[in-house]
């Protein structure tokens, strides 16, 4: 089997892990904000124990970054994917015991798994040539598919499983798929690798990371990533809470996170094809307007309807902005700047979707839910703005090229 086999085998087995991954962490999307409002000594504290699986995977990144480089992805993964494992069992002796604080180190290390899992997308990108990285993204992003299908409902149907206590059973399967994850790597993955866009590019020595991180794709890259998943997460940590406070059910909290899911991982059967076919730009303006569109329909109405409609728009264009900037980023590095070039993307993105799940509950309580959704506009315009910026760079580069 070639290095390229093995790298579209890999982005099979990546699509799988991503699923154990998303399923095991759509337990805590449904659940963690409702668990932490119960435990919580103070409730501006409630959306704590979920913006602590975003600190720590930010935490998590860089070091996770450079595990990946020096060990390889195999045991890489196998390794964050046993942090999952520790912070479900943690999370389930903390809800036994009603000890908020133990379970804040308990989502934090779901966190740790989140650190590893987000660079499974850009392992895939990474083993297979430049035409195919988008098409390589998107199979393992269309993983969680299944997970957005079964995820919210497992979490609901396991909550009272342990002991008939709320919640603990839902966490004791975070911890199972999270260990299931693990073994699935170490049995099946093989390390492979960068597949390089040139020639050139593999034998070209390293530059500074202030080089790599300067250059107009790198910075739209990463403001893409950084503004779809700070908005996105800005938006769903809230979601359940608003729900419940709008009148509905934990059960439709759960159903409003299920349709957030498939927004974020059914595009992926088409995503990468529709970049390839129409170019990163035109995806990115598309993505901008599906957040745009959510926007408008949870500042418009707050019915069941409006939540589904309004979290799966979220999900649509969270998927298309995050497939179009890991595949700018991917193609800003050589092969020797693996490490740093990804450590500084998954710190920065970690970055922004903390400060957004630290800031939601706080923000729900005091201004309500369609403020919530009207703060992510100017997030959005920003990397709109860098995203021409970047067009307009590369377009001139060419014409002089031309010239």
């Amino acid at each position: 089997m070639t290095s390229l086999d093995t790298g579209r085998r890999n982005a099979w087995i990546l699509a799988v892990c991503q699923a154990f991954y998303i399923c095991a962490i759509s337990v805590d999307l449904t659940l963690t904000g409702i668990t932490g409002y119960q435990l919580a000594p103070d409730k501006f504290l409630a959306t704590l124990p979920f913006a602590l699986i975003t600190v720590g995977a930010a935490i998590v990144t860089v070091f996770a970054a450079f595990i990946l480089q020096k060990l390889g992805r195999r045991f890489g993964f196998a390794l964050g994917a046993l942090c999952g494992a520790v912070g479900g069992l943690v999370s389930v002796w903390s809800i036994l015991h009603a000890d908020f604080w133990l379970f804040c180190l308990g989502t934090a290390g779901v966190g740790a798994f989140q650190g590893f899992a987000q660079f499974y997308a850009v392992a895939a990108a990474d083993s297979v040539g430049a035409s195919y990285k988008s098409r390589a993204i998107s199979t393992v992003l269309a993983g969680g598919i299944l997970a957005a299908l079964i995820g919210p409902m497992l979490a609901t149907t396991t909550k009272d499983l342990l002991f008939g206590i709320a919640f603990a059973g839902a966490y004791l399967l975070v911890a199972a798929l999270s260990l299931l994850s693990a073994i699935v790597f170490l049995v099946f993955f093989r390390d492979v690798g960068i597949v390089s866009s040139s020639e050139a590019g593999t034998a070209l020595p390293p530059r500074r990371l202030g080089e790599i991180a300067s250059q107009p794709i790198f910075i739209a890259g990463v403001a893409t990533t950084m503004a779809g998943s700070s908005a996105m997460l800005f938006v769903m940590t809230a979601s359940p809470l608003a729900a419940v406070a709008c009148g509905f059910s934990i059960e439709d909290g759960a159903h409003i996170i299920q349709w957030h899911l498939l927004g974020m991982f059914a595009p992926s059967f088409f995503a990468g094809r529709l970049v390839s076919r129409f170019g990163v730009a035109p995806m990115l303006s598309a993505g901008m307007a599906l957040m745009a569109t959510c926007v408008a329909i949870a500042t418009i109405s707050t019915t069941l309807t409006a939540f589904y409609l309004a979290l799966a728009a979220l999900g649509l264009g969270w998927n298309v902005l995050v497939v179009c900037g890991t595949t700018l980023v991917s193609q800003s590095y050589r092969p020797s700047e693996r490490g740093k070039a990804q450590a500084l993307s998954g710190l920065l993105g970690n970055l922004s979707a903390t400060v957004a799940t630290l800031s939601a509950g706080a923000v729900l309580e005091r201004y309500g839910w369609s403020t919530i959704n009207l703060l992510t506009l100017p997030v959005l315009a920003v990397a709109l703005l860098l995203v021409l910026r970047w067009r307009g760079i590369s377009r001139s580069t060419v014409g002089e090229g031309l010239a």
